[in-house]
């Protein structure tokens, strides 16, 4: 199939890309150099802002505004084209005690975003499984989470039945073609791919991938390492965070707890020491988990820029 554009990486990004390019009518060539959808993608807790937004600079306020905007009736398309829900879950998001928090206010009452303060008491009603302690809370109502392996699952299955897009797997990008000073493909071990437009998002690798033309992409990897509990389907009705780490609920009760930042190179192995601190931590934040099945750990690797984010 000749194609118009090469989207290299397929994570949710690159499915996304494929997605959309196809949609518009283009013919799609997505190539991933393991199976697509299981690295950051997989690994991540899938919510639907950055943990800080006030944090970070006015591109990044306006993609996570448009994020929120967007999943939850994306979520409903895939799920009529597939069958396959992504899970977009509204739960709504309290930061407790944060340094600051006066910041994060300032931020919202700029950009028109509905973030409060709250007083703890009506934290402690809201959740009630939350650890004792805690002094200050601020909420944001309408902050979701999509449970990312099923997000990728859903893409996938949309691409699959479309007649102008090839999904290549386990066949990684060498370099890039260029002539006239343009990029009209790519290099892989199993031969060139030429397209009309080539599309970059291969995440932690992005960078090693760029500097084959010369250019250098501030991205390295970031290993983030998670740990899954099992409860009750109504044990959490929000996600929380406090002191770096964070809780997500599921619907069907599992909770995400999370996440270390190491910087590790590409080594994604988990350890004894992360788990024992991501253990702590959930049961400083929510202590009943002491007593919830530990369905397992495991690590990501997540594209780290000089932000942090």
């Amino acid at each position: 199939m000749v194609v118009d554009v090469i989207i290299v990486g397929g994570g949710a990004i690159g499915l996304l890309s494929a997605y959309q390019f196809a949609v518009a009518g283009k013919r799609v060539r997505l190539v991933e150099r393991g199976h697509a959808g299981a690295e950051s993608s997989w690994a991540g807790g899938g919510i639907v802002s950055p943990l800080y937004p006030w944090r970070y600079s006015a591109a990044v306020t306006a993609l996570a505004h448009w994020s929120q905007d967007f999943y939850p009736g994306f979520a409903q398309r895939l799920l009529a084209e597939t069958g396959v829900d992504p899970e977009v879950h509204v739960t709504g998001l309290y930061w407790l005690d944060l340094d600051d928090e006066a910041e994060a206010l300032t931020w919202a009452e700029r950009q028109g975003r509905p973030l409060y303060s709250v007083d703890i008491a009506e934290a402690y009603r809201d959740v009630p499984v939350l650890g004792s302690g805690f002094e200050r809370a601020i909420h944001m109502p309408g902050v979701a989470n999509v449970r990312n392996p099923r997000l990728v699952k859903a893409l996938r299955a949309a691409l699959a039945a479309m007649p102008n897009v090839e999904l290549r797997e386990h066949c990684a990008v060498t370099g890039f073609i260029q002539e006239s000073g343009q990029i009209c493909g790519v290099t892989t071990a199993d031969g060139e791919i030429r397209a009309d437009r080539v599309v970059l998002a291969a995440g932690a690798w992005s960078g090693e991938l760029l500097e084959t033309l010369g250019l250098e992409l501030p991205v390295e990897p970031v290993k983030g390492q998670m740990i899954l509990y099992k409860c009750a389907e109504d044990f959490l009705p929000s996600i929380v965070l406090a002191k770096g780490r964070y809780a997500i609920p599921r619907r069907d009760g599992h909770i995400l707890v999370g996440s270390t930042l190491e910087y590790a190179g590409f080594d994604k192995t988990p350890t004894d020491n992360a788990l024992e601190s991501l253990k702590a931590s959930a049961e400083e934040l929510l202590p009943a988990l002491k007593d919830a099945e530990v369905v397992g750990p495991w690590a990501g690797l997540r594209p780290g820029p000089p932000e942090g984010m």
